[in-house]
Formats: structure tokens, C-alpha cells, sequence
């Protein structure tokens, strides 16, 4: 599927920005309760900053169809605020580039009122404090280190994919009641990989098992003979993998070395969870099993993705890029202005203590008529704390089969 990474799409108004602003209860100037509401230019411009490129490109295509889908639907059923809402994408690369910050920049020079990205916590980290300062609402579909949580950059930031604080949960649970005990954890150097391999260490040893390894390693590393080693010194039972695409260097050495998913438990997380087919030696990953953020989606929401992408062999995040952009218009229909602060104000409001609705066109209709709105979302019911976190997430848990491609074997949900 082809994208342009610098044109605006859709349809702009040209004099948008003369236009009268309407919503719910107020007018432009006025949000209904006598509170000022900072005036926008009438269109919703929503820019993303997604892997087209680098160590998470495969999480790309179903972040951008989301993103693509909600936008359609937006449009399809009037639009924010009178007009279409608008989209660009642009590339995050990853932490070896500068790409997402060139990003940032063009985004920020073409009036974004809203950033979908990064997928890897690490570059998101990287553009959040320029995002903030220019005071620019940042939606992760993807992050989920514990980190944004406390961090003194995160005024404008969200995410729709859980804390790994219960993934980490999640995961240790299903390592302990498939029977292990002694636990060697390999995880890459940034916020995410140590993130997460300190969720996992705390929940499988209160869980009354023991991290016989845990090694953080560089994931530039041309190859892994060190940390195969102290896997196989470890005398562990089960191997957590807490890497991204360098697992197709790092799981080959470990198989030829007697360390694979047949002689140990392995278990992938969401940043190397993929349908790796032929791309690794036949049967590699057979027994291997691997949890990422994930609800049920049903087969609807992905053949509607399919119309948008009809490549699309993954959906991994797809649903928390589509929710990201619903709930950014939303907000901004409830503030009655695409102003990034207007917006702000709307944000976790529109996820919780409201009338129920599941669509943009539905939760529009009740806007319009008055009432406060609780958007319950494709990837689940969102309700963001005041932090801008999901209060209550769902796991999925797969196990690969011999062709080196997962299934899923159900959904955990936990709360932080």
C-alpha cells in the first residue's frame, strides 16, 4: 500500500479558518459551561509518526490502516466540527535514527493538532518533550512502558495500549502455570525492553518462582554469542525474549546452540510477536508462546481493515491506532474546537463516565444532543486515568505452531 509520507490527506476547507465553530452546548469561545475554549482552524489535522521503517516496520501497515479506517469513518459521518479531519504519515524509524524528530518537526510546521506515535516507547521518549513543549496532543497506539506514567513530558501524551505493568503480570502467570520455575530473562537496552523485564522478574517471584538471568543486551549487536552463554549457564526452564526484530539473529544462534523452544520455554512479548513463516528455519519457533496487548476484535473490524489494506497479514495494534484517532476527533467535537488545549480538556473525559457508545457516528449523535459521552473502544473500553493510562487492559496469549506463525490461545485482562 502506498502512502505519502509529506502531503496532508482528505479534504481542507480553505477558509476553514473563518468558519464558526459549533458543538454541544457552545459555540467557538465558549465550551457550554461560560469556559473559554482556545479556537483552532476548524480542521482536525492528525499527523502519525509509525514505523515505516527500522526494528518495528512490521507494526506499521496495521497501525497505519487503523489510523486510515477511523478517518474514513470520521469523514463518512460528517467530519469534527463541519469539515474532514485530515491525515498525514510520516516514519518513526527507531532509536539507531533521527527520523521520528525530522518528523516531529514537519508535523509541527504543518499545524498538527494531533500526533498518533511512536510505536516503540524509546522514540517516543525521544519526541514527547518537543510534542509537549509545542503543546501537541501525542496518542501511543504502542507504548507501553511504565515509565510515561510519572514522566514530566507526558502533559499532552496518551495511550490506548496498556502499561506493561500488565503485561508483565500476564505473562508471569502464564510462564508459572505452564510449569517453570527457574526463569532467564534476555531484554533489549531501552525503556521498553528493561521496563518490561522488571515487570516480569517482580510478578514470577511473587509468584514464588526465581530469575535465574536477567540480561540486558544491545540490540545493535551484530550477534549474541555472550548472551546464548549465559543463557546456557543460567540452568533455566524458561527463556523470556524481550526483543524486537533482532530476535531473527537472536533466536537462530540460541537454537543452534541446544537453547531453543524445544528444550526450553520459550516466550516472546509484543515487540518481536509476528508470523515469521520462512523467514526463520522451518519449525524454529514451534511450542514458543508470547503475549501482547490484544483484545477480540471479531472478524468485522478486520475485514474492514483488509478494505483499506488488503496485505495486511497482522493486526497487532491496528485496533489501538483506530481507537487513538476516534478518540482524538471525539474530543475534539466535545471541546468544539481542533485546538491541541481545547482538545486536552476533552480527552479523558470522552473514555469514561458517560452514556455508552461504541462508533464515532453514534457517539457524535449524542454529543450533539447534549450528553456526556463514554466511548468504548475496538481494543476495549479505554477508560484513561487521569494520567492518560488504560485503567483496565487486555493480554492476548498465542502459541507458535510448526510453520513459525502464532494463534492465540485467549485473552487475560488486568488492571493496574
Amino acid at each position: 500500500m502506498t502512502r505519502s509520507r509529506f502531503a496532508w490527506r482528505g479534504i481542507a476547507v480553505a477558509a476553514a479558518a473563518s468558519l464558526a465553530l459549533t458543538a454541544c452546548g457552545g459555540s467557538n469561545g465558549d465550551n457550554g459551561n461560560g469556559d473559554e475554549v482556545p479556537e483552532g482552524d476548524g480542521v482536525l489535522r492528525i499527523g502519525t509518526i509509525l514505523p515505516q521503517t527500522g526494528t518495528l516496520a512490521f507494526l506499521g501497515p496495521p497501525e497505519f490502516a487503523g489510523v486510515d479506517l477511523a478517518a474514513q469513518e470520521i469523514n463518512e459521518a460528517g467530519g469534527v466540527l463541519g469539515n474532514d479531519v485530515v491525515i498525514s504519515h510520516k516514519d518513526s524509524g527507531d532509536t539507531s535514527t533521527d527520523v521520528a524528530n525530522q518528523s516531529a518537526d514537519a508535523h509541527i510546521s504543518e499545524g498538527a493538532d494531533v500526533i498518533i506515535g511512536a510505536a516503540s516507547s524509546a522514540v517516543s521518549f525521544n519526541i514527547m518533550a518537543k510534542l509537549n513543549s509545542n503543546e501537541i496532543i501525542q496518542i501511543s497506539p504502542a507504548n507501553t512502558s511504565p515509565a510515561f506514567t510519572t514522566d514530566p513530558d507526558a502533559a499532552y501524551y496518551y495511550r490506548t495500549a496498556p502499561s506493561d505493568v500488565i503485561q508483565g503480570r500476564v505473562l508471569a502467570d502464564e510462564i508459572i502455570a505452564d510449569g517453570h520455575s527457574s526463569v532467564a530473562i534476555l531484554a533489549l537496552q531501552d525503556s521498553y525492553g528493561t521496563g518490561l523485564a522488571d515487570e516480569v522478574e517482580k510478578n514470577i517471584e511473587g509468584a514464588g518462582g526465581e530469575v535465574v538471568m536477567k540480561q540486558i543486551y544491545d540490540p545493535q549487536a551484530a550477534e549474541f554469542s555472550a548472551e546464548v552463554g549465559e543463557v546456557g549457564a543460567s540452568d533455566a526452564d524458561a527463556l523470556v525474549l524481550i526483543t524486537f526484530e533482532e530476535l531473527t539473529n537472536l533466536g537462530p544462534q540460541l537454537s543452534e546452540a541446544g537453547y531453543g523452544p524445544s528444550e526450553l520455554g520459550w516466550y516472546l512479548v509484543d515487540g518481536n510477536l509476528s508470523n515469521y513463516g520462512d523467514s526463520l528455519p522451518e519449525g524454529m519457533l514451534e511450542e514458543a508462546k508470547g503475549t501482547k496487548p490484544a483484545v477480540d476484535t471479531g472478524d468485522d473490524f478486520q475485514e474492514r481493515l483488509l478494505k483499506i489494506n488488503p496485505e495486511l497479514g497482522d493486526f497487532t495494534y491496528a485496533a489501538e491506532s483506530y481507537d487513538a484517532a476516534i478518540i482524538a476527533a471525539l474530543a475534539a467535537e466535545a471541546a468544539g474546537s481542533d485546538h491541541p488545549n481545547a482538545i486536552k480538556t476533552e480527552m479523558v473525559n470522552v473514555t469514561r463516565d458517560g452514556e455508552k457508545c461504541t462508533t464515532f457516528a453514534d457517539c457524535k449523535a449524542l454529543l450533539e444532543d447534549g450528553a456526556d459521552i463514554d466511548y468504548d473502544g475496538v481494543s476495549g473500553p479505554i477508560e484513561w486515568t487521569e494520567d492518560g493510562d488504560i485503567s483496565v487492559g487486555s493480554i492476548g496469549v498465542y502459541e507458535y505452531g510448526a510453520d513459525n506463525n502464532y494463534e492465540v490461545l485467549g485473552y487475560r485482562e488486568g488492571s493496574l
